[in-house]
């Protein structure tokens, strides 16, 4: 049986594909007493699809940031749950979302960022207003039966955060300002919004996303992974908190010189189920996005934040911290991907959870058996025709 597209339930949601997992999805066993999810979860095709649809098609996807939106016309692509998007800042100053689909034969709408007055199909030329209503035609006069009102852009869920741009597949998502309210609290003194965007990285990683996000979850690793690092914590200090929408890793940093975090203060590690990290140093955040781009591999996308990259040295201290930030990032890649080889192997199964360090892996594996859950016992695909309606006003330009 050939593999189902990504997004769609794969066989079908009540059916045996997923038989195996069902027993895994009743409440989970406290933290202490708990084992991993089986390994399967990680390396098989099944997984990557059921993510795709439970997981990343009902969840806030960060797709870029306002400064890339900044002027009217201007649009962003990416790619969310095997969906391509785009997201575009109409003429009234409104950001939009749509699916990356002309509705004529499903050609793509930009193949990159850009700026203009319409979206036109780069395949066959049919032109949308950036509301998403058909506007343009070509060689259409002799069609019979067709509305243009019928065949506007498919729209989705847009919301900005911090100046960060989420797009949702889902037909009626949380409000993303309710899930990050709490995390909006504790962070507005910080003035995170406030800082420049200095620049963006990808990691191509051969690991399932799940692997590279749960590395993130716990410093249990970092004395043995990361040596350099460790040495900038108050390691005895270090402590994670577990909430509903978010985990946060925080410890104490040592006074040092290190562009780091020159003159110490406190590291703030947040995860938002679930594949987006904020990482908050004094003067300076970093977001990390993982995205699948298999079964066993994702990628990782960075973007750094400063308070000063108008002087000498704030570029430097800039400059000095993305650098070290590239290293440890190394460090996780190799790690990374030699725990996929060993997720892979036949001695390995399950494993257990360090109580002090491991409690944000144990409620990310809580939080990824609560999505599977929901999909199976209530699948929906498509989405309900109430949030994909394709109907916008009609164009005043004739076809």
């Amino acid at each position: 049986m050939s593999p189902a597209p990504p997004g769609r339930p794969p066989k079908s949601a009540a059916g045996d594909a997923y038989d195996d997992v069902l027993p895994e999805l009743a409440p989970r066993t406290p933290l202490p007493r708990a084992r991993t999810v089986p390994s399967a979860w990680f390396v098989e095709p099944r997984f990557d699809r059921l993510d795709r649809a439970a997981v990343f098609g009902r969840t806030w996807q960060l797709v870029g940031h306002q400064s890339e939106l900044g002027a009217p016309g201007s649009w962003i692509t990416a790619e969310v749950a095997g969906e391509p998007v785009i997201v575009v800042r109409g003429t009234d100053d409104v950001l939009r979302g749509f699916f990356n689909v002309c509705r004529h034969r499903g050609g793509p709408l930009a193949t990159a960022a850009g700026c203009g007055k319409v979206l036109k199909c780069r395949y066959h030329g049919w032109t949308y207003t950036l509301e998403g209503t058909l506007r343009g035609v070509p060689q259409w006069d002799r069609v019979e039966l067709f509305d243009r009102r019928d065949y506007g852009l498919v729209p989705l869920h847009v919301a900005s955060w911090r100046n960060l741009v989420f797009v949702n597949l889902d037909d009626g998502p949380e409000p993303l300002a309710d899930l990050l309210d709490e995390i909006t609290a504790r962070t507005e003194p910080l003035g995170l919004e406030t800082l420049t965007h200095a620049a963006r990285t990808f990691y191509d990683v051969r690991s399932n996303w799940k692997v590279y996000v749960e590395n993130f979850l716990e410093g249990y690793h970092v004395p043995i992974v990361h040596p350099e690092l460790v040495r900038l914590y108050d390691y005895a200090g270090y402590e994670t908190e577990v909430r509903p929408n978010f985990t946060l890793q925080r410890s104490p940093l040592v006074p040092t010189d290190h562009a780091y975090a020159p003159g110490g203060g406190e590291a703030l590690y947040y995860c938002v189920f679930p594949n987006f990290m904020l990482n908050i140093l004094p003067g300076r955040l970093q977001t990390n996005l993982v995205v699948p781009t298999g079964p066993e591999s994702c990628r990782v996308v960075f973007d750094y934040f400063y308070d000063d990259l108008e002087s000498e040295a704030g570029r430097g201290r800039a400059e000095a911290d993305m650098a070290f930030a590239d290293a440890v990032q190394a460090e996780d890649v190799d790690i990374c991907e030699r725990v996929q080889r060993g997720l892979g192997s036949r001695a390995y199964d399950r494993g257990r959870f360090s109580v002090k360090f491991e409690a944000g892996v144990h409620w990310f594996q809580t939080r990824l058996c609560e999505a599977y859950g929901e999909w199976l016992e209530h699948p929906a695909w498509p989405p309900a025709a109430s949030t994909l309606d394709p109907r916008h006003e009609p164009a005043d330009t004739e076809t």
